[in-house]
């Protein structure tokens, strides 16, 4: 199994996410591929880990990995669901210093509700995330195979614009 863990380029570290990835990893009996992009966070005791990575290169990693683990950047969360991957999110928490407000929490709670992700607030929960995915991978593959949030978000915006000028506006 390969786990894709991807921290985005947020300057505040999220050690959390990768003592969570590392401590299962230590637990397992069957092979854990790891490849980690963790911007300012330590690196992974497991697997190979870069800082950054190119654009063309965290997208490949995504669409190649059985699980995505990310942080609650709306950006990453696009990128990981348009590789076709339904992520595992962790969301920043500013009481830890790992951002400067709950944003990130409050909107992976409301995809969480939306079944847009899965959220994983404790370890306990990530854990039993990866877990699941390790028993059956496609669970973390959405259906119709990645959707471009992006241009759904931009669409939609299009459209309510659309339907003001229509009212004169």
């Amino acid at each position: 199994m390969t786990v894709m863990l991807a921290l985005g380029t947020d300057h505040h570290r999220c050690d959390r996410a990768v003592d969570w990835i590392d401590d299962w990893i230590d637990g397992q009996t069957t092979p854990v591929r790891l490849v980690a992009q963790v911007g300012t966070s330590r690196r992974s005791r497991h697997g190979v880990s870069h800082d950054l990575m190119p654009p063309p290169d965290l997208h490949a990693a995504l669409a190649a990995a059985d699980v995505v683990v990310c942080h609650g950047g709306p950006a990453t969360i696009a990128d990981a669901r348009r590789a076709g991957r339904l992520p595992v999110v962790i969301p920043r928490d500013p009481a830890l210093d790992e951002h400067v407000d709950d944003h990130q929490q409050r909107f992976a709670r409301w995809l969480a509700a939306r079944g847009e992700i899965a959220l994983a607030t404790t370890e306990a929960e990530l854990h039993g995330r990866l877990d699941a995915a390790l028993a059956d991978p496609a669970a973390f593959r959405l259906a119709d195979g990645g959707v471009d949030v992006t241009k759904i978000t931009v669409d939609r915006f299009g459209a309510l614009v659309d339907e003001l000028l229509d009212r004169g506006l």
